[in-house]
């Protein structure tokens, strides 16, 4: 597990929590919701949830929202805003196969070491269903 990067976004929950979501994540949040409305999907996985907001988007909007991150505090965040949350490290998803309709990740693979993406790819392909929809954002970092 990678305990420093957990450590460090335990400290920072709670000040997260309180920030106002980016105008840019707003509307990213909703051309991805177009398409999985144009779709039919119902059930979305988010990667590293942080404290759950983008989750809670999503679960408004009709989604069965499952929400993953490293940080036991995030998750703590992101239950106490009624979503089904699990501390999971994303190179290693205990999900089963075809799990989802889509995989929701929002600068969080940018914090695996390069030599472990193609595994945590696989990983996500396994347990997104065929024909799904992964919405992969990346920035800084």
């Amino acid at each position: 597990m990678r305990v420093g990067l957990r450590e460090s976004y335990d400290r920072k929950a709670r000040e997260r929590n309180l920030r106002p979501v980016q105008p840019w994540k707003a509307e990213e949040r909703l051309r991805f919701l177009a398409m999985l409305r144009s779709e039919g999907a119902r059930t979305l996985l988010e990667l590293g949830a942080g404290p759950g907001k983008d989750g809670e988007f999503f679960r408004d909007h009709g989604l069965d929202v499952v929400c993953t991150d490293l940080s036991p505090e995030m998750i703590e965040l992101c239950e106490s805003k009624g979503l089904a949350a699990r501390v999971m490290d994303l190179s290693d998803l205990d999900f089963p196969s075809d799990a989802f309709d889509a995989v929701y990740a929002l600068n969080c693979l940018l914090h695996l070491p390069g030599r472990e993406l193609p595994a945590a790819l696989r990983g996500i392909r396994t347990v997104l269903k065929p024909g799904g929809l992964f919405y992969l954002g990346v920035y800084g970092g």
